[in-house]
């Protein structure tokens, strides 16, 4: 068993500085797949693994490799692990497939329920009130407006998350309950959206609309 300091150390050698995928990141992703484990029939040595390793390598939101993140992680990720002297070959497989198919981006469907339990753990990151900050901290990083000044919700214009941070909840985050796969995943992110919604109809009543 890999210790979880030895995953923080090969972490902090390789992250790049983005606040919405930091180490306090990685660290509730794990401690949310382990839990999501607890329900299901999972082996969770493997979900522990890809968990700790599912952003093992940073790509920016706006880089042309985004969508090769996962895989560039679960290339370093399991050649990591083999470094470690894990060589359990068919459960390294499996890790690999977990953090491939964890990313949106990626678009990789889940094929085990190790890399459902991974995929729910890591969208579960992007709700709630976790969900907003990382929300309000990339939008800002881009430089990005916090929300239309005509139309703060929008209902008569097409959303636009590159100009209005707002916008990027009604594109994927307000989605994402309707893409989890296990059912502890899916209730948690019911509540999880419930208050994201009802901040956003907070922050519209505060802005006027």
């Amino acid at each position: 068993m890999i210790p979880d300091d030895t995953f923080i150390s090969f972490l902090k050698r390789n992250l790049v500085s983005d606040a919405a995928h930091d180490l306090s990141h990685i660290k509730r992703v794990v401690a949310a797949a382990l839990r999501l484990s607890e329900s299901e029939d999972a082996d969770t040595e493997i979900v522990r693994y890809a968990a700790w390793l599912h952003d093992c390598v940073s790509v920016a939101k706006d880089s042309p490799d985004r969508k090769r993140a996962s895989k560039l992680a679960a290339e370093s990720g399991v050649a990591f692990l083999r470094e470690q002297g894990y060589s359990d070959e068919e459960k390294l497989d499996q890790i690999f497939h977990c953090i491939e198919a964890h990313s949106f981006s990626a678009g990789i469907e889940p094929e085990s329920i190790e890399a459902s339990i991974v995929q729910d753990a890591d969208r579960l990151d992007a709700l709630g009130a976790i969900g907003i900050a990382r929300c309000l901290i990339t939008g800002a990083g881009f430089g990005a407006s916090l929300y239309h000044p005509d139309e703060p919700e929008p209902e008569n214009r097409p959303a636009d998350e590159k100009n209005y941070i707002i916008d990027h909840f009604y594109e994927k985050l307000l989605k994402l309950e309707h893409t989890m796969k296990t059912e502890a995943g899916r209730e948690e992110a019911r509540r999880r959206t419930t208050f994201m919604r009802e901040w956003l109809n907070q922050l519209f009543y505060e802005a006027g609309s």
